[in-house]
């Protein structure tokens, strides 16, 4: 035990705190240890939030390339604060007993400012900062940074500050809490908090070893879930994600949160296993919340500082905002709405021989209005492959459909059985269809299925590129917008009237919401 075990930490109070834990218990196993403070950027940039500054290790940057420089031997860290991925060559080589997992509210008078509308709340964690607005959402959170003695007086110097939140285990180890403090028991602590890590190199077996001694197997399982949670919502200090598991009666009992940054949204999940079974919790868990919404929270968090460059004029699934490239940072409303009419009972009293039907729309006026029974129609004709789908669902088989108006009336020109078609459309149809019927001798009986109203925006200016879903659209946009766009379109007939307003315009392979997503990609890859 002749070589001395360099122990890197902060220089600050609670870091040598910890770091000086660690030294005892090594020095009592027989150990001979140095202490290595080292000043990391996290403690040095204290004019910006965490979230900000852009990395998640910003606390264990500094010691790492100590560490691979062969300047220490082993790193002392605050494991909420360690990335869930390590560098390459660092491993975890112990982490001590868990401390006070909760956070802490200091105050400087008294509590009534919890029951008022109005109260001023100081932190610099986005966690913390999400779970109290989503709790008291008419309170005004402040950003508070530094080490602890710090934040501490800056609670002091701020008049209008009533209160602001602390890792109970870092006052505490410090013998800094103060009387006018309380455990925020229902708020859910970061990942790993209250916890020591002790880090080294993969290949220093003697520090390896020693350290091994040092490890608490229940706060390693715990903590290790926890982690794992965290790393599979993809979240570290940029994220309001909050994780602990505890271990009772031979049970792991975990909770995760996952919140929007203002904490309007929040997503929870809790889960008990058996102590052995628990191994895919963490992975269950973060699951459960991705599938709730989680993702879509995840990727706002991440784009908030980005500019949108894509607009949908219908709203995005959940499952269709999934499938953009990374360099795609879309925003999706819809540009018309749709009001459904009353279909007069006269149009329908006799089977009618010929039904032209070019929208979802027209289909659920019509089952809306009667039921399948009552839709006495012998051939039915339609435009696009979903609104088939639809029919053959709701109403009855199919006789043909085309991908556009266009097409399906050059077709009926063709094929058509009879000289008359009943048509039920919008008030704001295309004239394609019926023009190209009665220019053929066609009668065409137009029943105004339903109503599109124009619901259009102004875009931010940084949009590239719009997409576009039917004519009306198309039109909406262009009432509150003018600048100039790629315009990517579902199909032909779109793109026709795109083609009156954009230069660069795009038609998708194949006339689906998802065609469209890829003709995007295609343009970002």
């Amino acid at each position: 035990m002749s070589k001395i075990i360099r122990i890197g930490t902060r220089d600050s109070e609670l870091a040598l705190w910890q770091a000086n834990i660690v030294q005892i218990q090594l020095e009592s196993l027989g150990y001979k240890t140095q202490l290595v403070p080292v000043k990391s950027t996290g403690d040095l940039v204290l004019d910006k939030p965490l979230y900000e500054l852009g990395i998640t290790g910003i606390f264990t940057r500094t010691l790492d390339i100590a560490m691979l420089n062969h300047d220490i031997d082993i790193a002392v860290h605050s494991l909420k604060d360690v990335p869930t991925v390590l560098p390459k060559g660092i491993v975890q080589a112990a982490v001590l007993k868990r401390g006070n997992v909760n956070d802490t509210l200091v105050f400087k008078h008294n509590e009534e400012f919890l029951g008022s509308k109005e109260a001023v709340i100081a932190t610099g964690s986005l966690r913390r900062r999400a779970q109290w607005l989503n709790r008291f959402p008419t309170h005004t959170v402040v950003d508070l940074r530094g080490n602890v003695n710090l934040r501490l007086q800056k609670l002091q110097d701020n008049e209008n500050w009533n209160a602001a939140i602390f890792a109970a285990a870092g006052i505490g180890r410090i013998g800094l809490r103060p009387e006018e403090a309380i455990n925020l028991d229902w708020m859910i602590p970061a990942p790993a908090q209250g916890a020591i890590m002790v880090t080294a190199l993969a290949e220093d077996e003697f520090v390896r070893t020693a350290c091994k001694e040092l490890n608490h197997e229940e706060t390693e399982i715990c903590t290790s879930i926890e982690r794992e949670f965290l790393n599979k919502l993809e979240g570290g200090c940029t994220a309001p994600i909050g994780a602990l598991a505890y271990i009772k009666n031979e049970e792991v009992n975990f909770k995760g949160v996952l919140l929007s940054i203002d904490g309007s949204k929040r997503i929870d999940v809790t889960r008990v296993k058996k102590l052995g079974e628990h191994h895919d919790m963490a992975e269950f868990c973060a699951n459960f919340v991705i599938e709730r919404g989680g993702k879509r929270l995840m990727d706002s968090i991440k784009n908030a500082n980005k500019k949108t460059n894509i607009y949908s004029t219908k709203s995005f699934t959940e499952d269709q905002r999934l499938l953009f490239h990374e360099k795609v940072v879309a925003e999706s409303a819809d540009f018309i709405k749709i009001s459904l009419n009353r279909i007069h009972p006269r149009f329908l009293k006799n089977e009618i021989e010929n039904v032209v039907i070019t929208s979802k729309n027209a289909v659920e006026s019509l089952i809306t209005n009667y039921s399948a029974v009552e839709l006495q129609f012998k051939n039915i004709y339609c435009v696009g492959r979903r609104t088939k789908r639809l029919v053959e669902t709701k109403i009855g088989k199919v006789k043909h459909f085309e991908n556009n108006a266009k097409k399906l009336a050059k077709y009926l020109v063709e094929f058509m059985e009879g000289t008359e078609v009943t048509y039920f459309c919008s008030d704001l149809r295309l004239d394609d269809l019926p023009t190209i019927l009665e220019e053929n001798k066609i009668k065409v009986t137009e029943v105004e299925a339903y109503q599109t109203k124009f619901d259009g925006i102004k875009v931010d200016d940084t949009v590239e590129g719009v997409m576009f879903y039917s004519p009306s659209t198309v039109e909406s946009f262009i009432q509150k917008n003018n600048a100039e766009i790629i315009a990517f379109c579902i199909g032909e007939t779109t793109a026709t009237e795109a083609k009156k307003h954009f230069k660069d315009v795009r038609i998708a392979k194949v006339p689906t919401v998802e065609s469209v997503i890829e003709l995007v990609n295609e343009h970002y890859v």
